[in-house]
């Protein structure tokens, strides 16, 4: 367990950690996320202002006009160059202070200045203009991309009407103790775990499990803090507090995701680092080297066309379009009820070929409800008055399941009810002697069950009256409504080596796996049992294993498994602990939506690298070449940076039913 313990400590959020990184995040954040945070029209007015005066300059030039000359029309690009350049000279000193020299930021104000010095002023404010109109697109793209993830932020309850001191007071929700009652209005915000003490209430959960559908609860119901109040005044005794609830852990879990990079990610950052100087030497090499070797070299030339060959190798199209990507994956399974815990689970998803998953609350409700009544020469309603009269006097799980039948209704009660240790029950009811219980208890009082009930693998109940078989009830767990979709949808995606490990009674386990055409299950284990089958499959390196369990009892197994993916997060501490994909509400199908996100996200990132390192290859070798102008070099930069993020922004787009 101490291996466990480690991945749950690992794991667990940590908001100053989150802050941390956000502090030592890429320069490129530093110099551009003031744009969210400026208001609408205000982020253009640089651009508009730089965009008019190119366009003036541009007009004065080519009529010739007599005073566009000398001293006079270097200050005009001056001064058109300065509201876009500005901003990023800036940055660029910062990071040049910072021992961060080869940064995009350096790039820009290299190539714009070298510009300049040859005297091309439009091409140098036309570079900066259209870098920075790249860096605004971006921005809105990231925005937009943020949306999901935010949308999730908002639904942090703001406060909480509690009693005290008969009477109701609004407070903040981080005062508030466990066992204190608190109001919710209809049309409010649950502000804390709780338990319902009203008799019923209808929620809408749709900000935490994606479901559009109201949850309609009844008394002793748990509830969870974001979900909506759609009727009635209700009524919850608190049970957690508010930093121990689920939606402030689930917040935090979000916010952390977005700082797990991907190898992919981390990757294409290292090398940004790595690739940046080594073009700044080469734009060196292609100013200074023909100079050895062409005999008209001009040196004004050659110059122009490494100040090109610096704009095409501007990183940014790489370093901003692949962390989007996985924003952009990270959101669209957000938005679909799925929390991953960070851009290197969903590329771990990616490689999934084997599920392993539990069966008592994965693949089954976990709720026991009678699924068959047999009554041998007695009416069904009358031979259930008797049954119920005994079970009442029982606090079994399956007596439970038998009491909801009680809908139809009794009037007999049973006295003298004793329990025969692991057998069962007797009692009287309306004078008769009633027998309750399994095969021994009728067997050790010489009643004879009827042979059908030997067949039956479910749990069962057999009842005799007055020393005669009466007949049987059976007990089992309902298949959740999306199982066996589940499962031919798993097979169809490429998902075919599907196992089924459970608690359960193997008999009910085998049963269950035959019913979603599972192949291999094992019943009767412990949760050490579950992990040593995992282990063994781990011992084929080509497995690649995602566990689904409810995170409570399976702990060990998600730990242990390389994608571990929890059920019912909401109501789970240690779902959300250990696993690395929290599922939010009870539907295996979410399975199938986070491998498909995972592989779509996997497949934009690579289209963009792709898309981004092809551009800029043909163009350097053109420009190198004296075949591209910086009107080339600008659509290298921040045309395919463009390109790429509207590709990125399509996961958000994409319907996954």
């Amino acid at each position: 367990m101490e291996e466990i313990h480690f991945k749950m400590k690992k794991k667990k959020l940590n908001l100053r950690d989150i802050k941390q990184h956000s502090e030592t995040e890429h320069n490129h954040d530093d110099g551009h996320n003031h744009g969210e945070n400026q208001s609408g029209f205000k982020v253009y007015v640089p651009a508009i202002i730089s965009f008019v005066m190119l366009i003036i300059g541009i007009a004065l030039d080519y009529f010739n006009v007599t005073f566009f000359k000398n001293w006079l029309r270097l200050g005009w690009y001056i001064i058109a160059y300065f509201p876009v350049g500005l901003p990023v000279l800036k940055e660029g000193w910062r990071s040049i202070k910072k021992g961060d020299v080869f940064t995009e930021f350096f790039l820009m104000s290299l190539a714009t200045i070298g510009a300049f010095a040859i005297g091309e002023f439009p091409e140098g404010v036309a570079v900066m203009l259209f870098y920075a109109v790249g860096e605004l697109f971006q921005n809105a793209a990231v925005n937009r991309a943020k949306g999901n993830i935010k949308a999730l932020l908002d639904v942090r309850p703001k406060e909480a009407n509690v009693f005290r001191n008969g009477d109701i007071e609004s407070v903040s929700p981080e005062t508030v103790a466990i066992g204190e009652k608190i109001q919710i209005k209809v049309g409010e915000k649950i502000s804390l775990d709780g338990v319902l003490i009203s008799e019923k209430g209808s929620l809408n959960t749709a900000a935490l499990t994606g479901e559009s559908k109201p949850d309609t609860i009844t008394k002793g119901t748990s509830v969870f803090a974001g979900s909506i109040n759609l009727e009635n005044v209700i009524e919850v005794e608190v049970t957690k507090e508010f930093k121990d609830s689920s939606i402030a852990r689930i917040l935090d879990l979000v916010q952390n995701a977005t700082a797990r990079k991907s190898k992919t990610e981390l990757f294409i950052r290292k090398f940004a680092r790595i690739y940046t100087p080594i073009v700044v030497f080469l734009a060196i090499g292609v100013t200074f080297l023909p100079y050895l070797f062409v005999s008209d070299y001009v040196f004004r030339d050659w110059l122009y066309r490494a100040l090109i060959f610096l704009v095409i190798s501007c990183p940014c199209a790489l370093v901003i379009s692949i962390p989007l990507g996985y924003f952009g994956g990270l959101g669209a399974a957000s938005k679909n009820g799925i929390l991953f815990k960070g851009a290197s689970f969903l590329d771990a998803m990616t490689k999934i070929n084997t599920l392993v998953m539990d069966k008592t609350g994965t693949v089954t409700k976990g709720i026991f409800k009678i699924k068959q009544i047999k009554a041998v020469n007695w009416d069904e309603k009358e031979f259930m008055k008797y049954l119920i009269a005994i079970e009442e006097q029982s606090t079994h799980p399956i007596a439970k399941a038998i009491l909801e039948y009680k809908a139809e209704g009794t009037d007999y009660e049973a006295s003298e009810v004793s329990e025969i240790a692991g057998k069962g029950l007797k009692g009287i009811v309306n004078n008769k002697t009633v027998l309750v219980g399994n095969k021994a208890l009728m067997t050790a009082n010489n009643i004879k069950a009827l042979e059908e009930t030997e067949t039956i693998v479910e749990s069962i109940v057999l009842v005799a009256i007055d020393d005669a078989f009466a007949g049987y009830v059976v007990i089992a767990d309902e298949l959740k409504d999306d199982a066996k979709e589940t499962i031919i949808a798993l097979h169809n995606i490429g998902i075919k080596n599907i196992m089924m490990l459970s608690g359960d009674k193997d008999s009910i386990t085998q049963k269950v796996a035959s019913e979603l055409n599972i192949k291999k299950a094992k019943g009767g284990l412990l949760p050490e049992d579950k992990l040593n089958e995992v282990e063994k499959l781990k011992q084929n390196p080509d497995n690649k294993i995602a566990f689904i369990g409810d995170g409570i009892n399976d702990a060990p197994v998600l730990a242990a498994s390389d994608v571990g993916i929890a059920m019912g997060g909401l109501g789970s501490d240690v779902a959300i602990e250990t696993a690395d994909v929290i599922i939010q509400t009870d539907q295996p199908s979410k399975m199938v939506k986070a491998i498909k996100i995972s592989r779509s996200t996997r497949k934009i990132v690579w289209q963009n690298i792709i898309l981004a390192f092809g551009v800029k290859v043909i163009v350097l070798i053109l420009g190198a070449g004296g075949l591209a102008t910086m009107w080339e070099a600008v659509f290298a930069d921040v045309g395919v940076a463009l390109l790429a993020i509207l590709n990125a922004v399509r996961l958000q787009r994409i319907s996954w039913n």
